[in-house]
């Protein structure tokens, strides 16, 4: 069971502003990711299911930050199918993030008031999605589906809809601001975050550096 409600959720995905998006099948070092990003600031994470036996690293970071991290909100992303869904929910997952609009999560993370986020790519996928009952949808890949422009477009006829691009989101003030003052909720970020020299010199200190720049920027954007 989550130790989260979905309204809590979201606000602290407003709130926070950057969204980390993260996978490593060494649980060790996903700690040691987590560490870092809580250090930063970080309080809502995507561990994305990629990789053979996923869900059980899933489960052992979860476990983990209730005790270490408590304020932490650990969700799964990339998720395409609900059993996969309620899998992920079976062991505590957050929020579901999934890069399609598969109809058939929205009853299994809505029984069980887990935020899902749908993958959408046109505002009739994101209105069908929060007539699912989506807070937050996700598009993807944000900058090929049309980037800052897209959301401005879909902001003008549905300025209650709450967005998240992922993918084409640069660690960059310019492109911050340029996703920001378009409106969105806020942005899923991967390996800008956790640039990979670092991720392999177990550079922990420099990774929630990273971060904290970035959590600065969006700050700074939002004014």
């Amino acid at each position: 069971m989550a130790r989260f409600s979905r309204i809590e959720v979201a606000f602290q995905m407003k709130r926070q502003g950057v969204i980390p998006v993260f996978y490593h099948a060494d649980a060790e070092l996903c700690k040691e990711i987590l560490k870092a990003s809580y250090a930063a600031g970080i309080r809502v994470f995507e561990f994305t299911n990629r990789g053979d036996f996923a869900h059980e690293v899933f489960g052992e970071l979860n476990r983990w930050a209730a005790r270490e991290l408590p304020e932490l909100m650990l969700g799964v992303g990339s998720v395409v199918d609900a059993p996969t869904a309620a899998l992920y929910i079976q062991l505590g997952a957050a929020f579901v993030v999934s890069p399609l609009l598969n109809e058939e999560m929205a009853p299994v993370c809505n029984r069980r008031k887990v935020l899902w986020a749908p993958g959408c790519g046109s505002l009739s996928e994101i209105g069908r999605a929060e007539e699912l009952g989506a807070e937050i949808v996700k598009i993807f890949p944000g900058s090929s589906v049309g980037g800052p422009e897209f959301v401005r477009a879909v902001k003008g006829p549905c300025p209650w809809s709450s967005i998240m691009p992922t993918g084409g989101v640069e660690p960059t003030e310019e492109s911050l601001r340029a996703w920001f003052q378009a409106g969105v909720t806020c942005v899923g970020m991967g390996s800008n975050l956790f640039p990979k020299k670092l991720v392999e010199a177990r550079d922990w200190a420099a990774v929630t550096e990273t971060i904290k720049c970035v959590l600065d920027r969006v700050v700074a954007v939002r004014k």
